[in-house]
């Protein structure tokens, strides 16, 4: 799932299998000995490939948030113009978010039931969403479009992009065009009458 994690061939087994359990029960839903009984093994055995249900947890969430940096580097190295620039990042943040819709679904709604790394992952969200900032705040002033609030601007695009898996899990044949309606949403929705 994400090829930076370095995970062996049964915790990725693992992983999508509390995938599917964590998307029908829940993360709090779900235990161990579920997960054990849709892998077809005891729950002993379990603990030979992870260290608990919450390691699986963290798989996900630091992963999903690994590929949102990875796409938004990629994004700031682009020598395009500002406004692609910010069509580019749409695009790309999108793909993350659609690459595995019961994966988002898991990190927008589970990530809270964190503990012990929980700290790390909420200054990793902060982290992303200042960079993300940094970047609407450089395309709106190069574009000499008005922004009065940044933080609630880049909140309110990261809000609809990342909840978008919810639109898509529905429209399954049609994701180019949610796609594209999400993009003319968020762009004319926040320029008003100032026209691309």
């Amino acid at each position: 799932m994400y090829v930076s994690m370095e995970l062996k061939e049964k915790q990725r087994k693992i992983l999508d299998v509390a995938i599917e359990l964590f998307k029908e029960k829940g993360y709090l839903g779900s235990s161990v000995r579920d997960l054990a009984t849709k892998l077809n093994i005891k729950a002993a055995s379990l603990y030979a490939h992870i260290r608990s249900k919450e390691e699986i947890l963290e798989w996900i969430c630091f992963g999903m948030a690994q590929d949102f940096f990875v796409e938004l580097q990629a994004v700031k190295n682009t020598d395009i113009i500002p406004k692609e620039k910010l069509n580019l990042f749409i695009d790309k943040h999108l793909s993350v978010v659609l690459k595995n819709r019961d994966v988002t679904h898991i990190y927008s709604n589970e990530w809270r039931h964190l503990e012990e790394r929980l700290p790390e992952f909420v200054e990793l969200r902060k982290k992303y969403q200042f960079e993300v900032e940094e970047l609407i705040s450089e395309i709106y002033k190069a574009e000499n479009w008005e922004l009065k609030s940044p933080t609630f601007t880049t909140r309110f695009i990261l809000h609809t992009l990342n909840n978008s898996y919810f639109w898509f899990k529905r429209n399954i044949e049609s994701t180019s065009e949610i796609n594209d309606e999400i993009r003319d949403k968020i762009l004319f929705g926040l320029l008003g009458n100032q026209k691309q």
